[in-house]
């Protein structure tokens, strides 16, 4: 068996990112593609209501908004963010985000 560094995803195939997590009520749902020294890549889907607590990361990380509407906290600001915006989160900065309405995204962290 071949050892790929991207895991849980067809590969040679066009897809959705979308589809590939489900929303499940009152639950955050991750999905993880890539976990090495160098990168974090996970798709996350959470509820409507539900939030990622307030943390800090050693790491820069980047928020692809697939689908829906959250709220992201970064130091002392709040955005808005919607489906097709990105939103770079600085390393050793507190942040966390909760879900206005039921969202996906794309969780990109450079080590």
């Amino acid at each position: 068996m071949e050892n790929h560094s991207i895991k849980n995803i067809q590969f040679s195939k066009a897809l959705n990112l979308a589809d590939l997590v489900d929303y499940k009520e009152g639950q955050v749902v991750s999905l993880t593609f890539a976990q090495n020294p160098h990168v974090s890549i996970t798709l996350f889907s959470l509820a409507a209501g539900e939030g990622i607590s307030p943390h800090t990361s050693p790491n820069d990380a980047m928020v692809y908004m697939v689908d829906g509407e959250a709220e992201i906290t970064i130091g002392e600001e709040t955005i808005t963010a919607t489906a097709g915006q990105v939103v770079v989160m600085p390393k050793n900065i507190p942040h966390g985000l909760e879900a206005v309405k039921n969202f996906k995204m794309l969780l990109i962290q450079v080590k």
